[in-house]
């Protein structure tokens, strides 16, 4: 196992973060099978866990909780805030108000007194972002969390929110979590060089693409669409979906790629992101052991400017093949009112 250091806090992660999204109600709701496999990620070496309050509704971090016992002081724990948590007003997004009670209840369920990194989940444009770096200063002064960052959020955001905190004397952003695969290679146009610039830490979710790198998708074969990724999202691996065949064109050139090299297509999915100059650590997620044991065993893999050149062949660099499922979309590519004049205003004069 690498280790790097994450951004210019100081702290030395392993290069494979474990992603603990698919613990609980989503994935595998077998608590022990869940936490014997964060224990044999530990075994190998990885010292980075990232978890989340919404996953399976606070399950997920009750997992980690007690999977860490007895090892805490030796594990980087990363969590997240801002989807909403049950029903009601005000219980999400990046105010004041819902942090403070949502650092509290994710403590709580990891069983812990302090979280390493605390990572806001998605921008939130109905909160000044001023607001959300002064509390989240305050809590690293408290001693709850010790940095903070974000996650899925555009350049522009990244820049104005080190301005905000230079400005108001607030603490800055310390890390990004960007979707980021040999697929989904948008983030390579701004999101990294900006975070790079701004001396951020990344670490990046989905390097299989949701699993369509995992190697069960191969152009030419029946896709199953009864299990896995496929059963939930049904519509991305569809052969019959406008799209899904030059994704699958491109896996199936990516897949002999790996194989060429004695490698796994997913071996070679989890080394791509690191190539990165501004990538710490990519998050693997596996739903179970062997899906770790599978993951890990590219932990060594460093690939040359050769195969580079021919991945930059297949997708080429900061293109998107697909949009990664809960990715940010800024409000004006959703609604439409946000980008169009009123009726009334739209004038030759004008």
């Amino acid at each position: 196992m690498r280790y790097r250091v994450l951004g210019t806090t100081g702290i030395e992660v392993s290069t494979h973060c474990l992603g603990t999204m698919m613990f609980g109600a989503v994935g595998n709701p077998d608590h022990e099978d869940c936490v014997r496999i964060v224990h044999a990620a530990l075994d190998a070496g990885v010292n980075f866990v990232d978890t989340a309050d919404m996953y399976s509704a606070g399950e997920s971090e009750e997992i980690v909780g007690k999977a860490l016992k007895g090892r805490r002081d030796d594990v980087v724990l990363a969590t997240k805030v801002h989807f909403p948590m049950g029903e009601g007003r005000n219980r999400g997004g990046n105010s004041r108000r819902w942090i403070l009670k949502a650092v509290e209840d994710s403590l709580r369920r990891l069983d812990t007194d302090w979280i390493d990194l605390y990572q806001v989940h998605r921008p939130d444009h109905t909160t000044d972002i001023e607001e959300t770096l002064s509390v989240l200063s305050d809590l690293v002064r408290a001693g709850k969390i010790r940095a903070f960052g974000c996650s899925t959020f555009p350049a522009e955001d990244l820049v104005e929110a080190h301005h905000v905190a230079e400005r108001r004397g607030l603490m800055r952003l310390r890390t990004e979590q960007p979707p980021y695969s040999l697929l989904a290679r948008g983030v390579e146009r701004s999101v990294l060089p900006t975070a790079h610039r701004l001396g951020m830490g990344v670490l990046t979710w989905a390097p299989l693409a949701s699993g369509f790198l995992s190697g069960a998708y191969r152009e030419g074969r029946p896709a199953d669409l009864t299990a896995g990724r496929a059963k939930l999202t049904p519509h991305r691996f569809d052969p019959a979906v406008p799209g899904n065949a030059e994704k699958l064109a491109a896996a199936e050139r990516l897949a002999l790629l790996a194989e060429e090299s004695g490698r796994t297509l997913p071996e070679l999915a989890v080394a791509f992101p690191l190539v990165h100059p501004a990538v710490t650590s990519v998050i693997i997620g596996p739903r179970t052991m062997d899906q770790l044991t599978s993951l890990l065993k590219g932990a060594d893999l460093v690939l040359d400017d050769e195969t580079l050149d021919r991945i930059d062949e297949i997708v080429a660099p900061g293109a998107d093949l697909y949009r990664a499922d809960g990715a940010w979309q800024p409000r004006p590519l959703i609604e439409p009112a946000l980008r169009r004049r009123p009726a009334g205003e739209r004038t030759a004069a004008d």
